[in-house]
């Protein structure tokens, strides 16, 4: 079944505010370096997160990051893929996703 595409900005309009409002919460930062790690760029569900948070927090989480223009989601009607849209990141603000792999995998401590 084909899902439909949520559309985030172009690759040249990747706003870099944009870009760390939604890498400055830890849980959006721990999909993010997920993603990152898969160098296939492999669709992956939203469950398949082990995030300590509600699903409806989920989704506002997914939201913020594909507003952002960090990931693409596929609706599939009863469930969502999520893809990072490594090419452009990498086009539009390279070493980023460099960045978001060196951190450790559980961030920096929860305050």
């Amino acid at each position: 079944m084909a899902g439909r595409n949520l559309v985030g900005p172009e690759a040249d309009a990747l706003d870099l505010g944009a870009v760390l409002r939604a890498l400055a919460d830890e849980h959006r930062r721990a999909v993010m370096t997920e993603l990152a790690a898969d160098r296939g760029d492999s669709e992956r569900g939203c469950n398949s997160f082990d995030l300590p948070i509600s699903k409806q927090t989920q989704t506002h989480h997914f939201r913020v990051l594909r507003e952002a223009g960090l990931i693409d989601e596929i609706d599939y009607g009863n469930r969502k893929g999520i893809r990072l849209r490594r090419a452009d990141i990498e086009k539009r603000f390279p070493g980023l996703l460099t960045l978001l792999g060196a951190e450790s995998p559980g961030g920096p401590a929860p305050r």
